[in-house]
């Protein structure tokens, strides 16, 4: 008896070693491999509906998903990248040169404010217009900067970013061919009952898919609106500022208007009031409208979390883990209440296994 308790103990604590060390060596690829799951769950019920199709050659369906993946999402997410930094590159150059002086434009909104907004501004300990233009100033050199940047890196890194994009479709391939039956595999191996298992699996496939297929089309939408609108009313960079509206539009809530917001105040202050005005309405009416009705329809209502937690997660799993974190993060609250939600059922269960124990001890 002693002798399996270590047997088995040895063999825990060696199952665990491995497993860490396998992690560790899997971790310069984990966004790739990330990402080749995430498309996998978001993609199985196409990889089914062709096998069915295809009568069962799980192979070739695979093929044909992986070829519809990498025309509907691979290439238009390296389009607008590679689009993104090129123009991000562009307006680095114009502010470091002094052709775009965004702190000019700053002094310019403030100069024209009330005297009561800047009694007000001053108040609240943000009255000093040099300090603010120098900041606003450094922040837009610095994100135009990094922009830049990462032009510069992914041209000198571009070996590195095929062996990444290489890695994730070779992944997603036997995902979307085996995913199902290793799915299965991983199920039986937790320790909890059928019940909670399912309980769990199911919340995880929900949350994976409605946070991504959720925000990925909120954000793109919003993105496209937004840029759209600012090429009709002449701003300079309509698609770099319609991609940053689409990242920012992962936030629940404020999203696009951190930027939509500050262009129609500028557009009120300098006397372009029907700009403003036509950005204003069409900001709230449209971009809003898409936030508040296609949101709730798309990632409340199939994960059954609050917009606040949504929220909340979301931020931190962007301040943890990168751009993964807009998944990981709603990821982690929703497992996290249906662990919680299972509990009560848990307690109830370890009652009930207990109960004969204590009968059988009180009997004679």
């Amino acid at each position: 008896m002693n002798n399996s308790r270590l047997y088995f103990r040895s063999f825990l604590f060696l199952l665990i070693a491995v497993t860490a060390a396998f992690i560790w060596v899997l971790l310069p690829f984990y966004g790739a491999i990330f990402w080749g799951a995430i498309l996998a769950i978001i993609f199985q019920p196409l990889q089914r509906r062709l096998e069915i199709r295809l009568r069962g050659r799980p192979n070739l369906s695979a093929l044909i998903s992986l070829l519809v993946i990498i025309l509907i999402v691979i290439l238009p997410v390296i389009f607008i990248s590679a689009s993104l930094l090129q123009e991000g590159a562009v307006i680095y150059k114009r502010i470091s040169s002094g052709d775009l002086n965004l702190g000019a434009y700053f002094e310019q909104v403030m100069s024209a404010l009330p005297a009561g907004v800047h009694d007000t501004l001053t108040r609240f300990g943000v009255g000093d217009i040099f300090s603010l233009r120098e900041k606003l100033s450094a922040s837009a050199l610095q994100g135009s900067k990094f922009l830049a940047t990462q032009a510069v890196n992914v041209g000198q890194n571009t070996a590195q970013f095929l062996i990444g994009l290489g890695i994730m479709l070779y992944m997603l391939f036997f995902l979307l061919r085996d995913g199902v039956q290793l799915a299965r595999q991983a199920k039986q191996l937790i320790p909890l009952s059928e019940e909670h298992k399912q309980h769990l699996f199911r919340k995880f496939t929900t949350v994976v898919k409605a946070t991504v297929k959720g925000n990925v089309m909120v954000a793109a939408t919003q993105g496209a609106l937004g840029g759209v609108m600012f090429a009709f009313l002449g701003i300079q960079g309509a698609l770099l500022w319609g991609v940053v509206m689409a990242f920012l539009s992962l936030l629940p809530a404020v999203g696009a208007s951190l930027i939509w917001l500050p262009v129609a105040i500028y557009f009120l202050v300098t006397g372009a009031v029907l700009q403003g005005v036509v950005l204003i309405l069409f900001g709230v009416l449209v971009i809003g409208l898409v936030d508040n009705l296609l949101r709730p329809l798309l990632v409340g209502k199939d994960t059954k979390i609050p917009d606040y937690v949504i929220l909340i997660s979301t931020l931190g799993g962007l301040a943890v883990f990168g751009l993964n974190g807009f998944v990981i993060g709603p990821l982690f609250a929703a497992l996290f209440i249906a662990c919680w939600d299972l509990f009560p059922s848990a307690i109830r269960m370890n009652q009930q296994q207990s109960l004969p124990r204590r009968e059988d001890a009180d009997a004679p």
